[in-house]
């Protein structure tokens, strides 16, 4: 028997509610509500979009800034509740979007390495004992017990990524993060995302950079304006985006609307 799909997008619908005239105070505010209330636009953020990804399938995601596709990833990753849809994400789910975001400058690597596993929802005890591998993988093991404070955003990065491919989870969403650290660090995450991928785990790849949905992905999604405008063969997409993004040249040498 065929099992279940670990990711099952169904006509999934995101809406804001956006004033129509925004207030300057909150007394301008009562008294807009107390008069005519409030005049709200909806904007779709995510529009009917359905899809599937099988164990050890990698999905690309592209398209234009304000597409929708890092609020497609924060509904994968339970962050934000659809307005309509059904969303199905089975078992261990890995999400890094925002690299670091559950950091506490505060506190040390080690702190933080304790408390953002527990927000991945993994074992206190368990990250307490991973400590050690998960700074050693990053290539930070002489600031364990140093105050995140002091560390650089790509060394927050690099502690952050380390932690959440320190197990081998079902679901992994990445969201414009492949570019962490230096090049020997990047060839080291690499490696390690195809072993996650060879281990079974579905992968939702967001990013500007269509050379790696190109080179990781097997499906691709160009989605625009919340909805999906082409799914498929990751260089087929790719091809009809950029020359969607590309101005038309006339053989005088102008651009073409």
């Amino acid at each position: 028997m065929k099992s279940a799909p670990p990711i099952q997008v169904d006509r999934v619908t995101l809406e804001y509610r956006i004033p129509r005239h925004r207030a300057n105070s909150l007394k301008e505010t009562a008294v807009r509500i107390a008069r005519r209330g409030i005049a709200y636009d909806l904007l779709r953020a995510v529009d009917e979009v359905s899809f599937e990804i099988q164990r050890g399938e990698v999905l690309g995601i592209i398209g234009p800034n304000g597409a929708g596709k890092s609020t497609l990833m924060k509904l994968m990753a339970r962050v934000l509740p659809p307005t309509d849809g059904r969303i199905r994400v089975l078992g261990r789910v890995s999400p890094m979007i925002e690299l670091g975001a559950g950091f506490n400058p505060e506190q040390t690597a080690r702190e933080n390495i304790i408390l953002y596993g527990t927000l991945l929802g993994r074992d206190a005890r368990e990250m307490r004992r991973r400590c050690g591998n998960v700074v050693e993988w990053a290539g930070l093991s002489e600031y364990l017990d140093v105050p995140i404070r002091a560390f650089s955003s790509g060394m927050i990065a690099r502690l952050a990524f380390s932690v959440a491919v320190d197990i081998q989870p079902d679901v992994l969403l990445i969201d414009e993060i492949l570019s962490v650290g230096d090049a020997a660090f990047q060839e080291q995450s690499n490696e390690r995302m195809t072993e996650l991928i060879q281990g079974g785990a579905a992968v939702v790849l967001v990013t500007h950079q269509t050379n790696q949905v190109v080179d990781h992905a097997h499906r691709a999604i160009w989605l625009d304006h919340g909805h999906i405008k082409q799914i498929g063969d990751p260089g087929m997409v790719v091809e009809a985006y950029l020359a969607s993004a590309t101005p038309t040249i006339n053989p005088e040498g102008r651009e073409v609307d």
